[in-house]
C-alpha cells in the first residue's frame, strides 16, 4: 500500500508539473466579469531577494466560485536573459470586463495604462533594464540591497500617477489605448507566465483572506519576496486603493459572463464530478485537478494490489489527457496573440476550449465511476430476519 501511495504522489506531481506551464488557469483570456475589480491597494515593495529577479506587480484576479481575489506582487526570475514582464490587465470589452494575460518578451507592451507602480506607471517599464546578460535595477522605484546587488542605477521617474483604478475602459476605467508600437510588441516572440507564477496564483486563489469580499480591497498579503511563498518576506497593504464596492447581492449569480457553453443541460444530467469543482467553472485544461480514488479495501491483499494498479494506470492516462489538451490550448492561445484576435475571435476560441475541457472532465468522471463500480465488493445477500418465537398457548 505504501508503494501505491508513492506512485499516486508521483502521478500527482507529474500533473502539477504539466499544469505549471502556460496560461493562468483562472485569469486567461476569455474570463469575463460584468463588474470591474477593486482599486489597487497601496503597499510597499519587498526587498529584491537576489540578483536576477524581476518585479511582477500584484493584481486582482477572478474566480467564479469566490469572486475577485488579490494576487500579491512578487519577484520572479525571468524565463530567459533579455525578457521583461508585461503585466496583465482588465479591459472593458463592450459588454463585460475581460482579462488580458501578461507575458514575458523582449519589450514591455501594452497593459491597459494601469499604474501598477514600482516602474510600471502605465506605459513601458522604468524599473530596470538588461545590460548584457545581467539585469540592472533602478533604485529610484525598486527596493534593492545595493551592498549585495551592485547592478543598479538611480534615475528619477516623474510620470507617476496616483490613480489606483485597476481596469481599462468602462465606467470609471483608465482611458488609454495601445499605440501601433505597443501592438507590435505583442506580435514579437514571447512566452506566458512561468511555473513559479502559476503556483503563485494558485496559492492566492486558495487563500480566503485574499478575496476582495473578505478584505474589502485591502489584502493582508499584498506582496511577497518570492513567488508562492506566503510566509517569509510578506508585506501587507497599507491601505485600500479606494472604497470597496461589492457587487449587488441579487446579481451574484448572474454577473459573470462565462465563456463556456451556456446552453448545456444542468449538472444533474452529467456523471458525478469528483474533482471538487463544478463543470460550469472549468474552462481550460490547466484548471483540471486529479481525481481522488478510493483506496481498495476488499480484505484480500492480492486483489487490493490489482485494483490499485488499475487505479494508477487510469490516473496516469488522465494526466496524459490533461497535458495533451493543455498543450493544444496553449498553442491556440499563442496563435491568437500572434494574429491579434479581436474580442469575437477570442470568445469563440474560449468557448471551444471550455467545451473541450468539460467534455474531457465528464469523460474522466465516467471512467472513474465505472472503475469504482467494477471494484466495489459484491453485495452479500442478507438473511431475512425471523419473527419472534411463537408463544406457547397457556
Amino acid at each position: 500500500m505504501r508503494a501505491a501511495i508513492v506512485v499516486r504522489s508521483l502521478l500527482f506531481s507529474f500533473v502539477l508539473l504539466a499544469f505549471s506551464h502556460g496560461a493562468f488557469a483562472q485569469v486567461g483570456i476569455g474570463i469575463s466579469v460584468n463588474f470591474g475589480p477593486p482599486a489597487l491597494p497601496i503597499y510597499e515593495q519587498p526587498i529584491c531577494p537576489a540578483e536576477g529577479y524581476l518585479w511582477v506587480p500584484g493584481y486582482w484576479a477572478y474566480d467564479y466560485n469566490g469572486g475577485y481575489y488579490w494576487v500579491p506582487g512578487t519577484w520572479v526570475i525571468a524565463p530567459q536573459v533579455g525578457f521583461l514582464w508585461t503585466p496583465g490587465y482588465w479591459g472593458w470589452g463592450g459588454n463585460a470586463f475581460f482579462f488580458h494575460e501578461g507575458y514575458w518578451g523582449p519589450q514591455v507592451g501594452y497593459y491597459g495604462g494601469i499604474n501598477y507602480g514600482y516602474g510600471y506607471g502605465g506605459v513601458g517599464y522604468e524599473g530596470g533594464r538588461w545590460e548584457g546578460d545581467h539585469f540592472s535595477y533602478n533604485t529610484f522605484v525598486n527596493h534593492v540591497n545595493t551592498t549585495i546587488i551592485h547592478n543598479t542605477y538611480n534615475t528619477t521617474v516623474t510620470n507617476v500617477s496616483e490613480n489606483r483604478v485597476s481596469y481599462n475602459g468602462g465606467n470609471g476605467g483608465v482611458e488609454a489605448r495601445p499605440t501601433p508600437q505597443q501592438e507590435s510588441y505583442a506580435n514579437e516572440h514571447h512566452v506566458g507566465p512561468v511555473a513559479a507564477q502559476t503556483q503563485h496564483v494558485q496559492e492566492a486563489r486558495n487563500n480566503p483572506e485574499l478575496r476582495a469580499s473578505a478584505n474589502q480591497g485591502k489584502p493582508p498579503i499584498a506582496a511577497t519576496a518570492k513567488p508562492a511563498d506566503f510566509k517569509t518576506g510578506v508585506v501587507g497593504s497599507r491601505q485600500a486603493g479606494g472604497e470597496y464596492k461589492a457587487p449587488p447581492a441579487n446579481t451574484a449569480g448572474g454577473n459573470v459572463a462565462r465563456t463556456g457553453n451556456e446552453a448545456r443541460p444542468g449538472t444533474e444530467n452529467h456523471p458525478e464530478n469528483t474533482t471538487g469543482a463544478s463543470p460550469s467553472t472549468i474552462n481550460h485544461a490547466n484548471e483540471l485537478q486529479t481525481h481522488k480514488f478510493t483506496p481498495p479495501n476488499t480484505g484480500s491483499a492480492a486483489t487490493d494490489k490489482i485494483y490499485q494498479q488499475q487505479q494508477d494506470k487510469l490516473a496516469a492516462k488522465e494526466a496524459q489527457d490533461h497535458q495533451k489538451l493543455q498543450q493544444q490550448q496553449e498553442r491556440e492561445h499563442q496563435q491568437a496573440t500572434q494574429k491579434n484576435y479581436n474580442d469575437a475571435q477570442q470568445q469563440q476560441m474560449e468557448q471551444r476550449h471550455a467545451q473541450q475541457t468539460q467534455q474531457l472532465e465528464q469523460q474522466h468522471a465516467t471512467q472513474q465511476k465505472q472503475m469504482e463500480q467494477r471494484q466495489a465488493p459484491p453485495q452479500t445477500a442478507q438473511k431475512p430476519q425471523s419473527g419472534p418465537p411463537a408463544q406457547k398457548p397457556h
